[in-house]
């Protein structure tokens, strides 16, 4: 009896032995995807447990690294970071029930299982790690990318992105420049090209005009529409009509100089409006565009996160042909102000009072 108890012991020991060593067998032959050495499970991270004011935003030494779920997933080590006005409002609960059907179609979690949940949608930084199906990038790359809003953010040591939704950082910028520029630029395109229909090859000539031009998404517009040799007439306040003006507006209204609706009469009609500041100006705007003529607005604000997919800017990031910082684009970063890593709800509180004039951007590293 005690002959047998010692077989069955043994043979139970050789089973586990057995099975670790084709556990380690299968993990080395089907996984050679990472050259850094290894690190610990948490982070440090901004997040928020719960929708609110900017008394929400909580700083953990304990996120939870990302891994990567899919073979064409990518995680970055974070360098630098930045604060769009979506964040603001996502903050406060904007979009959460779009947000939580896309992140969960088949409705199987329970409410609130988004949080705690990292903000931030614009980074430049370092791959760490690439999944099977990677090609295109490697450990050790410096990449930009936009995440979606429905996936966690980038304010945050790390963050895992999918392959279309990173590109190689363009080496004429530094990784705070590079912070400031993928999710409005993304923005801006998508709203010019893909729903304007406007390109390098027809816009010649055309009257822009750009609401809200100082911001992030306006400055990037700008610079666009004049590449392209259109005519553009930037609309924003007076202590920011040197800035548009430099990256080259044509004429440029100041917004608190009187009635804009009477200023922009003065003008000839518009081949093509970019609504940034939306609410009133959405029931007045279309009035001066050009009548019969297939003229085009579009307002980035109210409808801007319910038309995401049909905007473009959901999947497909930084695969639409702008070539900033090269030949083909030259696009200069608008940063108004960086802000440390622990001062993200300065930088939170500043987007939020408005009055933009480019971007503000988070360095992590």
């Amino acid at each position: 009896m005690e002959f047998l108890k010692t077989c069955i012991l043994r043979r139970h020991a050789c089973t586990a032995v057995c099975f670790w060593r084709s556990q380690v067998v299968q993990k080395s032959s089907a996984r050679k995807i990472s050259t850094t050495s290894s690190r610990s499970t948490v982070m440090p991270a901004w997040v928020i447990d719960k929708y609110g004011n900017n008394e929400v935003l909580r700083f953990t030494q304990n996120m939870m690294i990302p891994i990567i779920h899919y073979p064409n997933e990518v995680i970055i080590k974070v360098h630098a970071a930045s604060v769009n006005p979506i964040d603001v409002n996502m903050r406060s609960g904007y979009g959460a029930t779009a947000l939580n059907m896309k992140r969960d179609p088949l409705h199987i979690r329970t409410k609130g299982e988004e949080f705690p949940l990292t903000l931030g949608r614009d980074v430049s930084g370092v791959v760490m790690e690439c999944g099977l199906d990677v090609r295109y990038f490697k450990p050790g790359d410096e990449v930009w990318a936009a995440v979606p809003p429905w996936k966690q953010g980038t304010l945050s040591e790390f963050v895992v992105v999918s392959g279309n939704e990173v590109s190689h950082k363009p080496r004429s910028l530094t990784h705070t420049q590079a912070a400031s520029l993928p999710y409005v630029a993304l923005t801006a395109w998508s709203a010019i090209n893909k729903v304007g229909g406007l390109n390098d090859k027809n816009c010649t000539g055309k009257r822009v005009l750009i609401l809200g031009a100082s911001g992030g998404v306006g400055t990037f517009a700008i610079q666009v529409m004049k590449a392209w040799d259109a005519h553009v007439t930037a609309v924003c306040s007076r202590d920011a009509s040197e800035l548009v003006r430099k990256l080259g507006a044509d004429d440029v209204l100041d917004y608190k100089s009187g009635n804009m609706e009477e200023q922009l009469k003065s003008l000839k009609p518009f081949d093509f409006i970019l609504d940034n500041v939306g609410g009133s100006t959405e029931t007045w705007a279309l009035s001066f565009l050009k009548k019969w003529s297939g003229a085009t607005y579009v307002t980035l604000v109210t409808p801007f996160l319910l038309n995401m997919d049909r905007l473009g800017i959901a999947d497909g990031m930084l695969q639409t042909g702008v070539t900033v910082g090269s030949k083909t684009l030259k696009i200069q970063p608008v940063i108004e102000k960086t802000f440390p890593f622990s001062k993200v709800p300065e930088a939170f509180l500043k987007v939020e009072r408005g009055h933009a004039r480019g971007k503000t951007v988070i360095t992590v590293v």
